[in-house]
């Protein structure tokens, strides 16, 4: 790997962003301390978090190289997934609203079709498209970094803020934002009350009990064919970190629809119609496996548009304001 021509001094944007999260939420711990389950673990996972960031920074002060640049980049990727279980804990302390997005999915389509979907398009065919559209998710946007890193190295650092900004701005409005999705709340409420239109509101229960992500009787069966290899890999990602939390909007939908307009960007057609085919199947993918309701994958498409826009401006903005 190439030594940086022109090595960055402090931390750039990604780990920014990180650090703006965490003293944001932090404040917020501080706050609420009495009302969290886990408040000490939470502290000391952000201050896991500041540690690593402080050592890859000082790694690539040592040696500044596009290599440990890139270990930069993952390791604020690879806290991603300790960031999202971390949004229910936040939000768990407010009162439900699945009884409010289902009751809009009612008002809008005039059913569920996170119940019908799955019903109705139950061909084993259709389970491991929808299945592998979900799981595409990681590939999706690692895939998109790793390009960018390759082939267009001077929007890498860019890309990786777009990507990873958009997680915590998602994290942002999860963490105020309790909303479980139909997988726990049907299962919370009874299917049978949801088929007949009642959504009952349940306040507090996903405070009161004791969540376990291995307990399956806290969350309904993930439909599709169970014997397919795209199933079975959809049941082990959703198992290794899923809660009741971050349902609105599908940060799954959003953040893929922030990889199509980078891969749109790269003006590599190639590239492009590669990632849609996945983008597109794991939009359907969101409500066909009842985590999301269809309202939920619909302003995924809104938020990350707006994401994705908003982070290019504010980065292109943070750029030229470091050059003056």
């Amino acid at each position: 790997m190439r030594n940086e021509k022109l090595p960055r001094r402090g931390l750039i944007a990604v780990e920014w962003a990180m650090i703006a999260y965490t003293l944001f939420t932090t404040v917020f711990i501080l706050v609420t301390w009495v009302r969290l389950s886990h408040p000490l673990d939470m502290m000391w996972f952000r201050t896991q978090a500041v540690i690593l960031t402080l050592a890859l920074w000082g790694v690539y002060r040592l040696y500044s190289s596009r290599l440990t640049m890139l270990f930069r980049i993952v390791g604020q990727l690879l806290l991603l997934s300790w960031w999202y279980p971390d949004t229910y804990e936040l939000n768990r302390i407010f009162p439900n609203l699945d009884h409010l997005f289902a009751g809009y999915e009612q008002s809008l389509f005039g059913f569920q079709p996170a119940l019908e979907f799955c019903q109705s398009w139950s061909h084993p065919i259709v389970s491991e498209l929808l299945s592998m559209g979900y799981v595409s998710y990681y590939p999706l946007f690692v895939g998109i970094t790793v390009f960018y890193f390759f082939c267009r190295y001077e929007h890498f650092e860019r890309t990786a803020f777009i990507i990873v900004g958009s997680f915590f701005l998602f994290y942002l409005i999860f963490d105020f934002l309790p909303v479980a999705g139909p997988q726990f709340y049907f299962k919370a409420v009874g299917v049978d009350q949801i088929a007949q239109g009642i959504f009952p509101n349940i306040g507090n229960y996903f405070d009161t009990i004791q969540f376990d992500v291995h307990n399956r009787n806290f969350i309904l069966p993930i439909p599709g064919w169970e014997e397919g290899v795209m199933y079975k890999l959809l049941v082990l990602a959703h198992d290794a970190g899923e809660r009741p939390t971050a349902a609105f909007p599908s940060s799954h939908v959003g953040v893929a629809t922030i990889v199509m307009w980078l891969a749109w960007e790269t003006k590599n057609k190639k590239v492009f119609f590669v990632c849609l085919p996945f983008a597109v199947l794991l939009f359907l993918g969101t409500f066909y496996i009842q985590a999301h309701y269809a309202i939920d994958a619909i302003a995924g498409l809104f938020f990350g548009t707006m994401f994705y826009f908003a982070l290019k401006w504010g980065y292109h903005l943070g750029v030229k304001q470091l050059r003056r």
